[in-house]
This record gives structure tokens, sequence and C-alpha cells, in this order.
């Protein structure tokens, strides 16, 4: 397996990582009630063992970068190239939500802007590969990007954590596409 090869599957990896991450810190805080948390408060001051979440979110964030890498590799103009910009701003993001966990003043602001920074990845991907002629992950990426916050805000969540896994749920789907589209030399 060669470098390209493991960037391809690197955001796949980070996915998978993160759940993982979520789940390990949920199966050692009990107290943690899906439809009433949210997901920081497991790497909160409240939570046990909160180094797992917080240095599981750090671990995700190297890997989210890593597929930012992947992403301006297989980039066909600047605006997919601006996109995988916004990746791996995402995933800086991410390690400061590691790093400013909840409870901590800038943690809404770090938290929030994850999910923006890959809103404004989708969106931006989507316009990118509809200019290189790619109109099936242009539209699906596009609409994906602008229906899918649009559907957060209008749906009355029960809990934070119930609609971070949505955003997370999004994001895993644009990844694996992607990632799809990647493997079988789809993008070009």
């Amino acid at each position: 397996m060669n470098i390209k090869q493991f960037l391809t599957y690197t955001g796949v990896i980070a996915a998978v990582l993160a759940w993982l991450f979520i789940a390990i810190s949920i199966s050692v805080n009990p107290w943690f009630v899906f439809t009433r948390n949210a997901f920081s408060d497991l790497g909160g001051p409240y939570a046990t063992d909160p180094w797992i979440y917080n240095y599981g979110l750090i671990t995700t964030s190297v890997f989210v970068d890593l597929y930012s890498i992947n992403l301006l590799l297989i980039s066909r103009n600047k605006v997919e190239d601006f996109a995988s910009a916004f990746v791996f701003i995402a995933g800086l993001f991410l390690a400061l939500i590691g790093i400013y966990h909840a409870g901590t003043r800038p943690h809404v602001f770090v938290s929030t802007w994850f999910f923006t920074q890959m809103d404004m990845a989708l969106i931006t991907w989507g316009v990118g590969s509809l200019m290189a002629r790619d109109r099936r992950l242009g539209l699906f990426s596009l609409l994906l990007g602008v229906v899918a916050p649009m559907i957060a805000l209008i749906i009355p969540w029960p809990s934070a954590a119930t609609e971070e896994a949505y955003g997370i749920a999004v994001i895993d789907l644009w990844v694996a596409v992607v990632t799809y589209f990647d493997a079988k030399h789809l993008i070009k």
C-alpha cells in the first residue's frame, strides 16, 4: 500500500475512530443519556476518564487533516482545492474541541465551527465538482451541504448529542461517497 492509497481511506478511518472513542467514552460514563446530554459532556469536568474522549478527538483530527490532503491530491480545480482547506481547518477545530472541552469558555465556538467548516467544505466541493462536470458528486455534495444544516435547524432535537450524531452521520456519508468515488477512480 502506497501513501496515496493510505490517504484515500483516512476519512473512513477518522469516522470509525470518532464513533469508537464516543462508544468507549459512553461505556465508562454510565450516567450519559443520548437524549439528554451532549457528546462533549464525555470530555467535560464531570466525566469519568475525560481524556478518552478528548484525546480521541485529537487523534481523530489527525486523520481528518490527512484526509484533507487526500482531497487536495484528487481535486480537479481551485474550488475543490479550497474545499480541502475547509476540511483541514475543520480537523484543527476538532482537535480544539478536545483541548477546549465542555465547561471551558471557547468550547461552544470551536464545536460549532467544526460543523460549520465541514458544511462549507461540502458546499465548496459540490461547486468544484460541478465545475469539473461531475454532476453526480457535485449535486450530492452541494445538496448535502445545503439541505443537511437546514434539517438540523428545523428539527427539535431532544439533546445536543442527537443533533451532533446527525451532523457526524452527514459528514460520514459524504466521506464514504467521496472515498468510494476516489477508490473506484471515478474522480478524474
